[in-house]
């Protein structure tokens, strides 16, 4: 299938030939990418420029020092807990990301399709989370700013791929988010750390187990030595995409809480969404700032206690509990 560009992309392939520094070459790189239009005979020309922006902006940020601060993304958190997909070229976040959500993230079999976050929103029962899709990761460049969205994420999903050389490119992450000072929640933090670390709920996620890969994927899981939940997944046939989410809403470590006016049945399509080990006295004040305050008591439907029991305001919550709240 031909391009079919229009003049103004050659316009700005000349600037991209004229241009002095790496900053002129990548602004004519990426106006010629919005400019291009989006078909099957254009996927190989944009990966292409995609991976000389990259190669530009790493060579950038090498003369400019570690210190050096890209564009910043900033994704307002949206649902029940904010995820965050990273992972080498390839190893399919895009497609994860088209797969559970509703969005639409620029999906090829090139590396560098994506160049900036995506965010979509995963159901779950009666909840969502949120999922971004992030530009690929690797020791030779990646993006200044990703840095900055890690840390924000309530949790992690490292995704690798399983016809790749799978353990190097677990090392090469882990060394990644330790450079952003990220560490997976369980592992060791090092003891010449100079400022506070970001410790995160972390699941690893290795993609393109398909067919005969099951064995590939057990040894990768006997030489990784890794103590982090992981998940054998693919993309491509669905598999183990249901437990991927469910395993996202064990590691998120929240609670669906209900309620209910006296005399009626509660909305169970609507949950508050609370951290686990949450008081009756934090529901209060998530409903309204000034329940909190007149907060008498609550009756509660659930697990731990029988239907209609009255508790006090410190009253741990659990999952799927009913409450009925006097002030």
């Amino acid at each position: 299938m031909p391009a079919n560009l229009p003049p103004m992309y050659f316009e700005a392939e000349k600037r991209y030939r004229e241009g002095k520094t790496p900053q002129e070459k990548v602004q004519a790189l990426e106006e010629m990418l919005a400019i291009m239009p989006k078909h099957k005979g254009t996927d190989k020309l944009r990966a292409d420029l995609r991976r000389k922006i990259s190669k530009l902006k790493a060579q950038a940020q090498q003369k400019k020092g570690t210190a050096t601060r890209g564009t910043a993304y900033s994704i307002d958190k949206e649902g029940a807990s904010q995820v965050v997909v990273i992972g080498p070229p390839n190893s399919g976040k895009s497609s994860l990301v088209a797969a559970l959500t509703n969005a639409e993230p620029e999906v090829a079999e090139f590396p560098h399709s994506t160049w900036k976050p995506t965010p979509g929103m995963v159901p779950y029962e009666n909840i969502q989370f949120q999922l971004i899709d992030t530009p690929p990761i690797t020791r030779e460049y990646k993006e200044p700013w990703m840095g900055d969205l890690v840390r924000r994420a309530d949790v992690v999903i490292l995704l690798l791929d399983l016809h790749a050389d799978t353990l190097q490119q677990l090392d090469d992450s882990l060394s990644i988010l330790r450079e952003w000072r990220v560490f997976p929640e369980g592992t060791p933090l090092p003891d010449d750390l100079k400022k506070a670390p970001f410790i995160k709920k972390t699941l690893i996620a290795v993609n393109k187990v398909d067919g005969e890969r099951e064995e590939d994927y057990q040894v990768f899981l006997e030489l990784s030595e890794v103590n982090l939940t992981t998940l054998g997944i693919s993309v491509k046939t669905g598999r183990n995409l249901r437990a991927l989410v469910e395993k996202v809403y064990e590691l998120s470590g929240i609670i669906r809480v209900y309620t209910r006016a006296p005399g009626k049945e509660p909305d169970l399509r609507a949950p508050f969404v609370l951290p686990r080990e949450s008081t009756l006295e934090d529901l209060a004040e998530k409903i309204h700032k000034d329940f909190k305050e007149k907060l008498k008591y609550a009756r509660v439907w659930g697990s731990k206690v029988y239907d209609g029991q009255m508790v006090q305001r410190d009253y741990v919550l659990q999952d799927g509990d009913i409450a009925e709240i006097h002030i």
